[in-house]
């Protein structure tokens, strides 16, 4: 296998549950590649589509888990829908089904958040879901509402096999009772990674997705024309891999094995 285009890559984009942990379980060596990854020359960002908490919930998390983790370490759905949020709906009135975290999240951008007469709906991973929330959402989607989803993950995967009902799982409801179709705004959509180059000055070309999904840690580096590298410690198998129309730039086992690469052993 020729490694070149991904010992090439100058940022990481790293997704997470899946791939670097699965609930509280980190994976086998993945502190140490984070840890080193400084001292390879390579930058890196852990970018997740989970809109349930807020950026700095997940300095906090990743920290426990014993990762190391600054401010601009983090990357989320969450923030990339304020930034949205405030390009195509500044001072909109919001309504958001999503959690306290995520609704703080956009409080912080600015987002006028609003429990009546919406102009516009966002859903996210809603882990404090009830039924109230999806009545007015889709009250106000069928009055003609803009509809914002924050990721399109369908399942967020748990230990031992389980999963839960993600963002993409709830706008499937809500399009269904409501017939309004939403923008989405996180991984595959390209835009979670133009921001990042952005910021960093690093060229698409030069910077790597790694995750554990096709549908979107992968899509997400193919829309964006970024080096894609799929895990096969979560959600993706050897037979739904084999079943891909488009496949990754690299596939291995899991992100220790990303180390040694870079390492050249």
């Amino acid at each position: 296998m020729d490694y070149r285009k991904l010992k090439e890559c100058e940022l990481f984009l790293f997704d997470m549950d899946g791939t670097l942990y699965l609930g509280d379980e980190v994976y086998e060596g993945a502190i140490e590649l984070m840890e080193d990854l400084p001292r390879l020359g390579k930058r890196y960002i852990y970018l997740t589509n989970n809109s349930s908490r807020a950026g700095s919930d997940y300095i906090t998390r990743l920290r426990r888990l014993g990762f190391p983790c600054e401010k601009e370490n983090v990357f989320t759905s969450g923030m990339a829908t304020g930034l949205y949020l405030n390009e195509k709906y500044p001072g909109a009135r919001v309504y958001l089904v999503g959690t306290k975290a995520f609704y703080g999240e956009l409080r912080s951008y600015g987002i006028n958040l609003v429990e009546e007469d919406a102009d516009v709906v966002v859903a996210g991973f809603d882990t404090e879901l009830v039924y109230e929330k999806l009545n007015k959402a889709v009250r106000y989607l069928r009055r003609g509402a803009a509809f914002i989803e924050a990721n399109p993950d369908w399942v967020c995967p748990m230990p031992a096999g389980e999963v839960l009902p993600d963002c993409g799982s709830i706008c499937a409801l809500l399009t269904a009772a409501s017939g309004a179709v939403p923008v989405v705004i996180g991984k595959p959509n390209r835009n979670m990674v133009d921001i990042i180059s952005h910021m960093t000055g690093i060229p698409n070309s030069r910077i790597c997705c790694v995750g554990d999904r096709l549908y979107t840690d992968i899509a997400v580096a193919q829309n964006a024309e970024a080096v894609s590298l799929l895990v096969l410690s979560g959600e993706t198998d050897e037979k739904m891999l084999a079943e891909a129309e488009r496949k990754p730039d690299y596939v291995l086992p899991a992100v220790k094995d990303l180390h040694l690469v870079l390492r050249g052993e």
